[in-house]
């Protein structure tokens, strides 16, 4: 699949990569980056910051990643996304920032390019002038492929984009929001402008936490975890139960999981591209790319947005 209005090619899922040196040491990782690439995945997300709750610190993604890379070999059938803004080293979006942010990317993952570079979020208090300008420096120097935004409101994605095209600045490609059958702010005129201006979207938290997976149940045990306890807190509710029921139903109606058909729900929607999903075994990768494959019916598709509307 081509990402918006550039020669990238994607894979209809993209592998979230904030799991690597935290829920999953290196050889855990590699199994999971080699699983995906042997079902034809070549779409790989991380974040400079990604690994800064761990004692790996910042950055642990990209080195693991930039390993993998290293020992099979495979930079060029593969589209790597990476993010600045977020390091608690250098936070923000101004030129200095973005400079340095890049170089340690490009080191640690072992690349010469960065193929799709993601401002992580909005930075109010730089320029959107110097930051575009800088990513267009980049992308002229062939460090970076393509820029794109996460974490922007409507607002000021509209403003970067209409910036980038009154200046001949570098715009944006891609569009990263929180989304999924749950959480569905982005509906409301993120997605407008994603339309307007031909913005692939590629959302993160496409399994709300783990919970669209149907692994958390009303009965059934909780791990003693700040992230169940958030995913409880969040999604143990009417809306919530009655979401997984619906997925199970449409799962069970294609010999699928819920984890699958609640990725094809959100690929399914206008403008959404690939949404991004982590995995922590080989075979939670099988289950997530199965949502590639999977082509829900229109009535499949209203009566899980109606479930959890």
């Amino acid at each position: 699949m081509r990402l918006a209005s550039t020669d990238l090619d994607v894979f209809r899922l993209c592998l979230g990569g904030n799991v690597f040196a935290w829920t999953l040491d290196e050889d855990g990782s590699f199994e999971v980056l080699d699983a995906y690439f042997a079902a034809g995945g070549n779409f790989i997300d991380t974040a400079d910051s990604y690994g800064h709750w761990t004692s790996a610190g910042e950055g642990a993604s990209e080195r693991i990643i930039g390993r993998w890379i290293a020992s099979r070999g495979n930079r060029d059938q593969l589209v790597i996304a990476t993010k600045v803004g977020m390091s608690r080293r250098r936070p923000g979006l101004s030129q200095g920032a973005i400079r340095q942010a890049i170089e340690g990317s490009l080191e640690r993952l072992g690349v010469e390019t960065v193929d799709l570079y993601y401002a992580h979020r909005d930075d109010e208090q730089t320029p959107l002038e110097e930051s575009l300008s800088t990513f267009g420096a980049l992308i002229e120097e062939g460090k970076v492929r393509y820029v794109a935004a996460s974490n922007y409101s409507a607002q000021r994605l509209q403003r970067a984009l209409e910036l980038a095209a009154s200046e001949g600045l570098a715009s944006f490609v891609a569009l990263q929001p929180h989304y999924n059958l749950l959480e569905r702010a982005y509906e409301r005129d993120l997605a407008e402008v994603c339309a307007r201006w031909s913005l692939a979207c590629v959302p993160y938290y496409g399994l709300a936490r783990g919970f669209l997976s149907g692994k958390y149940r009303p009965d059934g045990a909780m791990p003693d975890t700040p992230r169940a306890a958030s995913v409880r807190e969040s999604y143990f509710n009417e809306r919530g139960f009655s979401a997984l029921e619906a997925l199970d139903e449409v799962a069970d109606a294609h010999g699928s999981t819920p984890a699958a058909v609640a990725l094809a729900w959100l690929a399914a929607q206008p403008t959404v591209l690939a949404p991004i999903a982590s995995a922590t075994s080989p075979a939670q990768v099988r289950q997530l790319v199965d949502s590639a494959r999977l082509e829900l019916s229109e009535q499949e598709l209203l009566r899980l947005s109606a479930a959890a509307g």
